[in-house]
């Protein structure tokens, strides 16, 4: 515990971020990196919990007050040595976590929390300044060969891990780059891409083969990785978005998110926004621009928000962003009690730049010109009520609360289903759980195919990068032990356990 009285003497303060006029005319990341004297104030909040709920928090298991002491006292090879003990990637999820062990945190009962997301970017990004990030090259070999199939998150901490345990480990990944939905989902506002190649640079260095352009089931065949490799890795992430099949659902303009998402990514790297349609089969050879547009974004997450701030951007003339729920409550209530995580108002980076937020609507129609472009969206209010006999709530719509709006580009960002199941899946006839996901337990991640495991959103659905990563880490042990009989790999809970 870096200084006792931290928590009484300095509040919960955020990084300065860049004006929103000035940041609205680029795609560059605008968080502000702490002055020195702040980042020390900040990780002497940390009080050291005697039980620190914040460990529990976070799904990888983080020894976060040990890393925040070290900030604290400036020992920073021993911040990243702790910080990198259980986390592959703290430059991603430092970034883009929404951050769960932070609702943990026992300060957080009667006070703001401790700004664990900021401190954990802030000590990757020294390690880099300092040259402590270093290529860890395995000098023993076991001879084995794992193919990893998917290079977001999850995919790239299995390899990471299984590299590491002396395996050779080659990623194959359908488009031109690593990172899935960190490359082409998440907008560079939020996580610049030259943070991914850093990354990427140090694992190519440390042995790892990336193939690109390789999309298994399609145009790489799963019984030739069925061959060669001793065990295959599914981390293909949950792919199929959830569709709105409304009258109007064709009219030109409806688009699903991750569609609009990945070509502003690739207009940002100076590629084709159309390219590798032959082997992908969302790529759409048109442009989805919401430039002089009124923008209607349906789905109130954070998909949604990466929409909401890539219009902004391209300067749309207006944006809508709606929710089916009601609103929620800005703090906790009975009903969601510390340290659950609390489903609270959320205003992201991309709220603040502006546009208009409605809560309880649920579109009826898209309604187009005589040339199939979309003009106008028909929207309902609903009224949320929980049955006098409990269970879940429901809704009705209000009668009389329909209206017209104008809108020229409505984005689907209601979520995703499951992984494809066009390609390797099918090619496969692996088994899938009820909600379409690939069948593997926690126990060992294995599936019904014999050497295939799978790992992140695939097998869990739709979650968070820090799931994804802490997936991706336990499902190499569990590769490695089928591989070699044992592992060498440590769980998070061992590594905790020695911490404490």
């Amino acid at each position: 515990m870096g200084k006792p009285t931290g928590f009484k003497e300095f509040t919960r303060e955020l990084p300065t971020k860049r004006p929103v006029a000035e940041r609205l005319n680029d795609y560059k990341e605008f968080v502000n990196l702490y002055p020195e004297q702040k980042l020390t104030e900040q990780s002497s909040r940390c009080m050291d919990c005697g039980v620190p709920f914040c460990h529990n928090g976070c799904p990888l298991g983080n020894v976060i007050p040990e890393f925040n002491d070290a900030v604290y006292k400036q020992e920073w090879k021993l911040a990243y040595d702790i910080l990198t003990s259980t986390n592959n990637f703290p430059e991603f999820t430092g970034r883009i976590c929404p951050a769960p062990c932070e609702s943990a945190c026992v300060l957080g009962i009667n006070q703001p929390a401790v700004v664990i997301e900021e401190i954990e970017k802030h000590i990757i990004e020294i390690a880099f300044e300092k040259g402590f990030v270093q290529p860890n090259i395995c000098n023993v070999r076991t001879g084995k060969k794992v193919a990893i199939v998917g290079s977001g998150p999850a995919g790239l901490a299995a390899a990471a891990q299984l590299n590491a345990a002396g395996h050779w480990v080659t990623v194959f990944e359908k488009d031109d780059a690593a990172g899935g939905l960190l490359r082409y989902g998440i907008p560079d506002f939020k996580l610049e891409k030259w943070v991914i190649d850093r990354r990427i640079s140090i694992m190519e260095q440390e042995g790892i083969v990336f193939k690109y352009h390789a999309n298994v089931g399609v145009n790489i065949s799963i019984n030739d990785l069925l061959r060669e490799y001793h065990a295959i890795v599914l981390t293909i992430g949950s792919t199929v978005p959830r569709d709105l099949n409304i009258p109007g659902r064709n009219l030109n303009g409806v688009h699903f998110a991750m569609q609009f998402l990945k070509q502003q990514n690739k207009r940002n790297a100076a590629k084709d926004p159309f390219a590798n349609a032959s082997i992908e089969s969302n790529i759409l050879n048109q442009d989805i621009l919401a430039t002089n547009k009124n923008v209607v974004v349906i789905g109130g997450g954070d998909t949604g928000s990466d929409c909401v701030g890539t219009s902004h951007r391209q300067k749309a003339a207006s944006v809508t962003q709606f929710e089916l729920l009601p609103k929620p409550p800005e703090s906790r209530t009975a009903q969601m009690p510390w340290p659950s995580y609390p489903m609270i108002l959320k205003t992201s980076s991309s709220h603040e730049e502006g546009g208009d937020r409605k809560w309880a609507i649920a579109t009826k129609e898209f309604m187009g010109d005589d040339k199939g472009n979309l003009k106008a969206l028909k929207i309902v209010s609903l009224e949320w009520k929980t049955p006098p006999t409990g269970g879940p709530a429901g809704f009705t719509e209000i009668p009389g609360s329909e209206e017209i709006i104008n809108c020229e580009l409505a984005l689907l960002a209601m979520g995703f289903l499951h992984p494809q199941k066009e390609g390797i899946l099918n090619e496969l006839d692996i088994a899938l759980d009820e909600r379409g996901n690939v069948m593997a337990t926690e126990k060992d991640y294995s599936t019904s195919i014999p050497r295939v495991f799978a790992a992140g959103d695939a097998r869990r659905g739709q979650s968070l990068v820090v799931w994804a990563i802490s997936e991706g880490r336990e499902c190499a042990r569990k590769v490695d032990e089928s591989i070699m009989g044992y592992s060498l790999l440590e769980n998070k809970d061992a590594v905790l356990q020695k911490a404490l």
